[in-house]
């Protein structure tokens, strides 16, 4: 199944994390979100090991999947997600806070440090840096998907 969006983040800036768990919005982005969302995202835990940040209506998307899941392990993908889910607001000063829990949880550092504030389609991934570089390495171990090796860009 497929998510249909309206949104496409790409790309996206290293910031600091401040020493209260705050991360500034990037500028390419914040107004969008202020604008048509009234400021308003979903901050949950992504199996990957990162945070996921979502518009609220791309939320609710991957809640109604979650929702209808079914088998064995479909309440434990509904724990991971909905469980974690956080309603975010950006302030004044174009911030948003990360909850200490799932700063924990993704590796972020207690005092400070850094966070990939990464734009992946629909939806934003805020990465630790670390966490992040590792990750990558593993998905270029693997090699290239058929659809990437045979494709031609003109």
């Amino acid at each position: 199944m497929s998510v249909d969006s309206q949104w496409r983040f790409f790309g996206g800036p290293v910031l600091a994390l401040d020493g209260k768990g705050r991360v500034t919005v990037p500028a390419k982005w914040r107004d969008q979100i202020n604008e048509k969302l009234g400021g308003e995202l979903v901050l949950c835990k992504d199996p990957a090991g990162c945070l996921g940040l979502y518009p609220p209506p791309v939320f609710n998307q991957l809640a109604d999947v979650l929702m209808g899941l079914t088998g064995d392990d479909a309440d434990e993908w509904r724990r991971l997600y909905l469980g974690s889910q956080n309603e975010l607001t950006i302030d004044n000063s174009s911030r948003i806070l990360l909850p200490p829990e799932l700063r924990r949880w993704a590796g972020f550092r207690e005092e400070g440090g850094s966070v990939v504030f990464m734009g992946v389609g629909a939806y934003f991934e805020l990465w630790d840096p670390n966490r992040s570089e590792a990750r990558e390495a593993q998905v270029i171990a693997k090699g290239k998907p058929e659809a990437l090796r045979n494709l031609v860009l003109r």
